[in-house]
């Protein structure tokens, strides 16, 4: 099996690497943290155009895909620069969206990035990531994907980006046997994705600290402590990547499940040595490692947490968590 990407993908990588990096997204981040969404709406509809989206539409709703180690590309980039919004939803939407006539509704906006869609994975829960934001609400009712005619007010998240809102399930049924465990599995290869991107971008701002802050008169990167600490990220991470690209190619449940493992606790105890390297500087929301840390921690837990996911690849299939 092959795990590097080919020259196309690498290039699609680089694109959005550039765009992103121009795009100041810190600055869109503390804009949606703060309920803010013009920004956030602009450079969402920039990667509808680069075609992101379109990588969890079929091509005959006017998308390019389904191409889940495409968008696991992306998404490693969304990841990297902490991009907000409802984007592993989105995609979860898509594949949700499969009877002709919803699809043909819907799918063509989530495509284009026209579009933002949310999912609550049910009424008992209720809470969807964005529902302000988003214009397609869809939840997970028992008798099947509906709806939602409106959100309720934001509720505090552990990350200020991920705004959760409370959904209604009372609204028009759209299929009465959605395909669940095709959605999740791609909520959790995006979510996967995103975290590994996390972690490299988390692991990357900790190097270059560690080479300018000094103690004793030398850079902490020299210290042998420092270095392992550094290495066991690195190798965490590298590690996570083969079994994303893998997961992506089969799109088996239990595939998927282990790469969102691996991803999330890379991501998660990279978060934790960068917050220490760090130092008191880490802690303070002005700081844009912030940005980043929060998200690793809320990644490890959306769309199954670490228990689930390892039960999940024990009895190698899937269930809705």
């Amino acid at each position: 099996m092959r795990f590097l990407l080919d020259a196309e993908q690498r290039a699609f990588a680089g694109s959005l690497d550039a765009m992103l990096t121009a795009s100041d997204t810190p600055s869109v981040v503390r804009d949606w943290s703060r309920g803010d969404h013009t920004s956030g709406r602009a450079l969402w509809s920039r990667l509808g155009a680069a075609g992101v989206f379109g990588l969890a539409v079929p091509e005959e709703y006017d998308g390019l895909g389904p191409r889940p180690v495409e968008l696991a590309v992306a998404f490693v980039e969304l990841g990297r620069h902490a991009v907000p919004g409802p984007l592993v939803e989105t995609v979860t939407a898509a594949a949700l969206l499969t009877e002709p006539g919803p699809a043909k509704r819907f799918l063509p906006g989530l495509a284009s990035g026209g579009t933002m869609a949310t999912v609550a994975a049910s009424p008992s829960t209720g809470h969807a990531l964005d529902g302000d934001a988003a214009s397609v609400r869809l939840v997970l009712a028992p008798d099947g994907l509906r709806l939602s005619p409106a959100a309720g007010p934001v509720r505090p998240s552990l990350d200020p980006a991920r705004r959760l809102t409370p959904l209604a399930p009372g609204g028009e049924l759209l299929a009465s046997d959605p395909p669940v465990e095709h959605a999740l599995a791609w909520a959790r290869l995006a979510t996967a994705a995103q975290a590994l991107g996390v972690g490299l971008a988390l692991l990357g701002r900790t190097v270059a600290h560690v080479r300018q802050r000094t103690q004793f008169g030398v850079p902490i990167g020299s210290f042998q402590a420092v270095k392992h600490r550094l290495a066991d990220a690195r190798t965490a991470l590298e590690f996570a990547r083969p079994l994303l690209f893998g997961a992506a190619l089969t799109m088996h449940p239990a595939d998927v499940a282990a790469a969102k493992l691996k991803a999330c606790e890379a991501a998660y105890a990279t978060a934790r040595t960068a917050l220490q390297l760090h130092g008191a500087i880490g802690y303070t929301a002005e700081y844009d490692l912030s940005l980043w840390l929060t998200r690793a921690r809320a990644l490890r837990t959306a769309w199954g947490g670490p228990d689930e996911c390892r039960d999940l690849v024990l009895s190698g299939g899937g269930r809705l968590g």
